[in-house]
């Protein structure tokens, strides 16, 4: 019973190995989504939407989030429509058969940057700007990964050429990588007079991140909880009901 006990509190509390990339080195931040008790700081993500909004939707897009999934973020239905409406997405064919443009509506998902993976490329001297729906678990540590990555690009040391195009960040595997650095400090003003550093900023475009990733991912932590907390209770009665149905045989 306390072996099972141990297992059970050492899986529920256990913190993640933080592993950098070959050659980069990530630097380790506090989030309010770690742990089996984590939640999402939802101040902050509305932050990181209007920081992805202004500094990162130019080049990369959100293609799994509908702008009806903004409401996990603490906005009603009026302000979703709102933020919608700010977008325009192609529709149709209309009666003549023709693609057509119209303003979007909470249904609707954000519309990508490019028209296609050509366009993007050839936007950005060859290099693909990925889709950041999902960037969070597509990388190993993945809060501290990307925090690591907006917040180190430097220059480069003295022996070291950085080929044309291509600019030097700490973090990055190899150090060399072909995003310019998207955060200066002061990239966006916040309405709430929040940290707009580049060290702020960063903070919050990880916590948006971490939702666009896995929007249910506090449901999934409050379930794996309560499901644990039963299997705990469970077996606990087992193990008493064993004692007693055995109790006469022992004796």
């Amino acid at each position: 019973m306390k072996k099972l006990l141990c297992v059970i509190l050492a899986c529920l509390f256990a913190s993640p190995v933080l592993a950098a990339g070959s050659g980069g080195v990530l630097k380790q931040g506090e989030w309010s989504f770690d742990g089996p008790l984590g939640t999402f700081d939802k101040a902050s993500m509305q932050r990181g939407l209007q920081a992805y909004r202004e500094v990162c939707s130019g080049c990369h897009s959100l293609n799994y989030i509908a702008f009806r999934n903004l409401a996990d973020l603490g906005y009603n239905e009026d302000e979703v429509k709102a933020i919608a409406a700010e977008y325009e997405v192609e529709d149709g064919p209309n009666d003549e058969g023709e693609m057509f443009m119209r303003a979007a509506v909470p249904a609707d998902h954000f519309p990508a940057p490019y028209p296609n993976e050509n366009a993007a490329r050839a936007a950005n001297n060859g290099a693909y700007p990925l889709d950041l729906s999902l960037i969070f678990k597509a990388r190993p540590n993945g809060a501290d990964y990307l925090y690591s990555l907006l917040t180190s690009y430097q220059a480069a040391p003295a022996d070291v050429k950085v080929p044309e195009g291509m600019y030097y960040n700490a973090a990055y595997s190899g150090h060399m990588i072909a995003m310019p650095q998207p955060l200066y400090g002061d990239d966006v003003t916040y309405a709430d007079g929040a940290d707009s550093s580049v060290d702020g900023i960063a903070k919050d475009l990880v916590n948006f991140f971490a939702w666009t990733a896995e929007p249910a991912m506090e449901t999934r932590k409050r379930t794996g909880v309560a499901v644990m907390i039963f299997l705990v209770l469970l077996t606990g009665l087992s193990y008493g009901a064993m004692r007693f149905i055995w109790a006469d045989v022992k004796k």
